[in-house]
């Protein structure tokens, strides 16, 4: 494979994507989890927040993914995988309360942002574009929404 990016880089690249990817994933079920067990007066603005927001973050995952395979690596793809990559706690086993639902959401996209953002000097130096737009835009989704939770949190 020549195109224009070591095999050490591409291959250090790839590994930040997939813990990217399985931090990706495990937000995306968080939030269609609580998508689903939310209950209280905010109920339907919650619903449909977190409807939006997981929606958002399930069309994350693949060109997550399909980075990791255009730098010739394989994209991990199990739980069993994501459950040893990823740095984010399972959704709880009891659903908690809409607003502690909140504050769980917003320390998991501020944890992905920071994740993303991490990648960057790795990605820089290796001259990787692609990689550098792709986090750029997913850096910038996750801080807007972390803002938006935290708004939700302020009295």
């Amino acid at each position: 494979m020549n195109i224009g990016i070591s095999e050490k880089d591409r291959k250090a690249i790839a590994k930040g994507l997939s813990h990217l990817l399985a931090d990706t994933y495990t937000l995306y079920l968080t939030t269609h989890n609580f998508h689903w067990n939310v209950t209280g007066p905010m109920f339907n603005t919650l619903h449909t927040m977190f409807m939006g927001q997981y929606t958002e973050l399930w069309n994350a995952v693949d060109p997550i993914a399909e980075r990791i395979r255009a730098l010739g690596h394989t994209a991990p793809g199990s739980y069993a995988d994501f459950g040893k990559l990823s740095s984010l706690p399972d959704a709880p086993s009891k659903p908690p309360k809409a607003l502690d639902m909140v504050a769980i959401l917003v320390k998991g996209h501020e944890s992905v942002a920071a994740k993303a953002r991490s990648l960057f000097p790795l990605v820089d130096k290796a001259s990787d574009e692609p990689t550098a737009d792709l986090l750029t835009q997913r850096i910038a989704l996750h801080e807007q929404t972390a803002w938006m939770l935290r708004s939700l949190l302020e009295e």
